[in-house]
């Protein structure tokens, strides 16, 4: 019997990709607040320091879970190897996982900042 469903890595592909597709409206919306903040004495305005601040957080978080996600598949080398199986290190899996990981904390963040920027009058 052949599966029908999605598989779950394809779901949070799909999911990470809708979330960073909203990357240029984003980016869009923003635009007004930081051209009003450069028109003011300071040289930081709130939205700036903000945009400049998650993308610092953001660009941390990925770059640590795609190394976690490899260390987690080269702890997974001999079980696999043992067990018959390619490893994951070399189908191209563990690949595939490390970039899912790394882009899941930039996408989590444009989507919080769609919501916020969208219920702004």
């Amino acid at each position: 019997m052949s599966r029908t469903g999605k598989s779950r890595r394809s779901r949070e592909a799909a999911a990470i990709g809708s979330g960073l597709m909203l990357a240029p409206v984003v980016a869009m919306m923003r635009l007004p607040l930081m051209a009003m903040e450069a028109g003011s004495d300071q040289p930081w305005g709130a939205e700036t320091a903000r945009a400049v601040n998650e993308k610092t957080v953001a660009l941390a978080e990925g770059a640590f879970a795609a190394q976690m996600s490899l260390l987690q598949s080269a702890s997974r080398f001999w079980p696999e190897v043992f067990s018959g199986r390619t490893p994951s290190l070399f189908n191209g899996i563990a690949a595939e996982r490390s970039i899912s990981a790394a882009l899941k904390p930039a996408s989590r963040a444009v989507k919080a900042n769609f919501r916020r920027l969208s219920t702004k009058d």
